[in-house]
């Protein structure tokens, strides 16, 4: 089982659960800060390490070779960590998978191959690895998943073009990918980007507003 953290919601009742998965390098404390910066009291965080050691964080696949046995290990992983979780009372349908760079490209493909559906997917910054041969296996209910992916014009690490040219193949394939540029680096921009991503947050469970 994958290392991983639960920072809870200040409404304890509530099974809302967004799991997110940090980039390359970094570790689930990366993300500690999200919780006080969306300001979702109705939202749990589920913040996973991924499974390889690189230069004192983690890594989800390898950067050097071919990414795709990495991919399919730690998708195989979120799957058994998902499952462990809606096992123990966290709904699929009450879940958003998102990541950023490495982890947003987990979680698009996790959110398209898993097999239940999801509250959301959020990607930000991430790119999607072999995109025709994920349109050939989609999960049952890719199609009805709500999908929020976010990439910076001026990213030096992972080409925009790259990106946006995927997501508009698998927008042309009928997948419910919303699409927003930012003029950004490698990173999140600020609050323009978090009001964003809170939005999308708000919208996957029905919340018409972020307080």
């Amino acid at each position: 089982m994958l290392d991983h953290h639960l920072i809870p919601a200040a409404d304890r009742a509530s099974k809302r659960l967004l799991l997110m998965m940090h980039g390359l390098g970094d570790s689930m404390e990366g993300y500690f800060w999200m919780p006080q910066a969306l300001r979702l009291p109705w939202l749990n965080y589920l913040l996973p390490n991924a499974p390889d050691d690189y230069y004192g964080g983690y890594a989800w696949f390898d950067i050097y070779g071919d990414m795709v046995p990495g991919v399919q290990r730690s998708r195989q992983l979120l799957f058994e960590l998902l499952d462990a979780w809606r096992a123990n009372g966290w709904p699929t349908e009450q879940t958003v998978i998102g990541g950023f760079s490495q982890g947003g490209l987990m979680a698009i493909e996790v959110g398209l191959r898993y097999p239940h559906r999801f509250a959301g997917v959020l990607s930000i910054s991430g790119l999607v690895c072999q995109p025709d041969k994920l349109l050939q296996e989609l999960s049952p209910v890719a199609r009805d998943q709500r999908l929020l992916a976010t990439h910076g014009t001026l990213d030096p690490i992972l080409p925009f073009a790259v990106t946006k040219r995927q997501i508009r193949h698998l927008q042309n394939a009928g997948l419910n990918i919303a699409w927003h540029e930012f003029q950004k680096d490698h990173t999140i921009a600020g609050e323009e980007e978090l009001n964003l991503i809170r939005g999308f947050l708000c919208a996957c469970f029905g919340e018409e507003t972020a307080g």
